[in-house]
């Protein structure tokens, strides 16, 4: 199949950079099904469409939020088998979204901590005590 000359194609370093990921790993989303297969060009090089960037991104911030590949997997079959999924794919994030809230949390409580030894180390380096 060959994309339309209307829409923006990019390759796949170009599309990798996007969305932040190297283009070893973009392929490695393709080779695990998170992404459809690609519209290539004429020469048959993969382009990715704004729409392709867009499922990418989203998968990006799964990931980077902590989402185990398997979870993603889940998502993107529920995704493909249509609206009849909504309720589904909804409660996969909301568990998704409960288990970021309690590391945000966490996080949080580590960050405490470190602002706690940051400012001791300040002044004891001013020569306060800690």
């Amino acid at each position: 199949m060959e994309i339309g000359t209307r829409e923006t194609a990019l390759t796949v370093g170009e599309a990798a950079e996007r969305v932040g990921l190297t283009a070893s790993t973009l392929r490695w989303y393709e080779q695990e099904g998170l992404v459809a297969p690609v519209d290539r060009d004429s020469a048959g090089r993969r382009r990715y469409t704004q729409r392709d960037l867009d499922w990418l991104m989203l998968l990006t911030r799964l990931r980077r939020t902590g989402m185990p590949v398997r979870d993603m997997r889940r998502y993107v079959e529920l995704a493909r088998q249509g609206d009849g999924t909504l309720g589904a794919r909804r409660a996969l994030f909301e568990e998704h979204r409960v288990r970021v809230r309690r590391r945000m949390a966490e996080l949080a409580e580590d960050l405490k901590v470190l602002d706690f030894k940051v400012d001791a180390y300040r002044r004891m380096e001013s020569g306060g005590a800690d």
